[in-house]
């Protein structure tokens, strides 16, 4: 089945759906999920957002565009996070076409600059995004690498 990439304030009744994926996948609390989506919904501006890869009502894989994914640099918004896609899902690009639909989408709506913070160190390279330098992340032990999209 093909998949389709759709924007939360497209189809806003994916929201608890959605929320509970990304809580699922990335072990943050469901209601900080659900708050940023709100947000994303009451549309005061285009962060945060949401995109989900979707094949009929299952979710594949799925993002999110905030101001920061809790890290030291302030100063390096928006931030992409929460990439993920189903284990029997990868290998298909489906990451890689989220990262390129939300780049365009936010480029479309003034922000042509994107930050991500991840310990991957060749994955996103492919996608046009570059290593930019290295974060604190919140309570983490260790530094993690930070990646620049310019649009």
């Amino acid at each position: 089945m093909e998949y389709q990439i759709i924007r939360l304030t497209d189809r806003p009744q994916m929201k608890e759906q959605a929320a509970q994926w990304f809580h699922e996948k990335w072990g943050i609390a469901l209601a900080a999920y659900l708050e940023s989506m709100e947000e994303c919904l009451a549309g005061r501006g285009p962060v945060p957002a949401w995109y989900m890869a979707v094949e009929g009502d299952r979710i594949v894989g799925g993002l999110g565009v905030i101001e920061n994914d809790f890290h030291d640099r302030k100063d390096l918004a928006p931030n992409v996070c929460a990439v993920y896609t189903e284990a029997d899902r990868r290998g298909r690009g489906i990451a890689g076409a989220l990262l390129a639909y939300v780049c365009e989408d936010l480029k479309q709506q003034g922000i042509d600059t994107l930050y991500l913070a991840t310990d991957h160190s060749s994955f996103y390279e492919r996608y046009g995004w570059e290593f930019l330098c290295m974060a604190q992340g919140d309570g983490e032990p260790e530094m993690t690498r930070m990646y620049i999209h310019r649009g």
